[in-house]
């Protein structure tokens, strides 16, 4: 394994670090401050943003090479950096269009998605132009178990009549969201893992009634929002499906694997922002007549932080560079072990952040509260700890065994 980054990635992580200290930081409170008091609604400026980041070629980096002419040509590994740095702002990485839930349905789109599919969702998706919602998540069912979802796709005619209710559909309550992929059961007595299929909705069909906006403690997360959803009698055309009916199951495979990843890299760059900040924070303040930097306990906290932050930064590069050369299955327990390792480093290193800055530290004027809301949102996110650690302990007993 050589970490060492390609001429091309370190270049567009100088271009990417050179766009957020002119364009993203300046901005951050005023965007946070906007959103925050202006529900459902995007940034003024969030637009000439992204015209700008295009120009640059600073847009869809997180697109494998592996899709040919969609993709900007980079590898997972060289990807990876450059997702860490939109990480050190929540909200920055859909500035350059690699923000979830779409990057999942792009791929999707691009992988599994018909001619007719990729030009009417996929194409405005990838300019830009719209947003989407992945819709897989039930109140009524554990859905860390995938199978157990309980909507139903059935065909009728040259359409599929939809019914079911979900709920954590992210993206869901943007004002641009136009399209939604919906995993539901078109033959509930098929194989266990054959059951499901995906179907692409436009949020404007009848029968799609969105109950409510959730709150993620306290917080509406707008203007993205994540939204309980009742299909209600919703039609769409045959051709609305994504590929056969049973596949459901193994793209959300595909699509979930990917997803992790670059949740892991982002949630990496708010864990070394905030260490960053602590940093900058115990060097210029004092308590009980000495400088907090210091203190035993906060250069431990420092030090065991860095250490955390690197491990799981190695950890995540390493399962970079398997999926680049063997692909996402082959890579599963690597997936699973950032996606229980990163999200729970997160947590502590922005943990103690928050202590050394104080009261400053709960509120909003830094963004830790933001970095700790995310990681540990993700800890229930594209799979809770424990079903990745179930699946890891049982990968792990049976290779010891052979």
């Amino acid at each position: 394994m050589n970490f060492e980054f390609t001429e091309k990635s370190k270049q567009l992580q100088s271009d990417i670090s050179r766009f957020m200290e002119q364009h993203i930081y300046p901005i951050e409170k005023a965007h946070d401050e906007f959103v925050e008091n202006n529900r459902w609604q995007h940034y003024p400026d969030s637009e000439k943003l992204k015209s700008l980041a295009k120009s640059k070629g600073l847009w869809n980096l997180f697109l494998p090479k592996g899709y040919g002419d969609l993709s900007p040509g980079l590898t997972n590994l060289e990807y990876a950096p450059l997702a860490e740095l939109m990480g050190k702002v929540i909200w920055s990485s859909e500035i350059f269009n690699c923000s979830a839930p779409d990057t999942g349905n792009m791929e999707v789109l691009a992988k599994y998605g018909s001619a007719t599919q990729q030009e009417q969702w996929l194409k405005p998706l990838m300019n830009g132009e719209i947003r989407s919602a992945f819709l897989m998540t039930e109140p009524a069912v554990a859905s860390s178990d995938a199978t157990n979802i309980e909507t139903s796709i059935v065909k009728d005619g040259d359409e599929y009549v939809i019914n079911g209710r979900k709920w954590w559909s992210s993206g869901a309550m943007n004002p641009a969201c136009r399209f939604f992929i919906v995993m539901g059961k078109t033959n509930p007595d098929a194989e266990r893992h054959v059951q499901q299929s995906m179907i692409l909705v436009p949020k404007d069909t009848p029968g799609v009634n969105i109950i409510r906006p959730l709150k993620v403690f306290g917080n509406y997360d707008s203007p993205e929002g994540h939204a309980e959803i009742e299909l209600n009698n919703v039609r769409v055309p045959a051709a609305s499906l994504i590929q056969n009916e049973g596949d459901g199951f193994a793209i959300a495979q595909g699509r979930l694997g990917p997803g992790r990843i670059h949740h892991c890299m982002r949630l990496i760059g708010g864990a070394q922002r905030a260490l960053d900040m602590m940093c900058t924070r115990v060097a210029s303040r004092k308590a009980f007549g000495k400088q907090i930097s210091g203190f035993s306990s906060i250069r431990q906290d420092i030090a065991l932080s860095r250490c955390e932050i690197e491990q799981a930064r190695l950890l995540t590069l390493a399962t970079a560079d398997k999926i680049d050369r063997f692909g996402i299955k082959e890579a599963k327990d690597l997936v699973a072990m950032i996606k229980i390792v990163v999200p729970q480093m997160t947590c502590n290193v922005v943990d103690r952040a928050i202590q050394a800055f104080g009261g400053m530290g709960v509120c909003q004027d830094t963004p830790l509260p933001g970095f700790w809301l995310y990681g540990r949102t993700v800890r229930i996110a594209d799979g809770p700890d424990e079903v990745h650690m179930y699946q890891l302990g049982r990968n792990t007993i049976k290779q010891s065994m052979i």
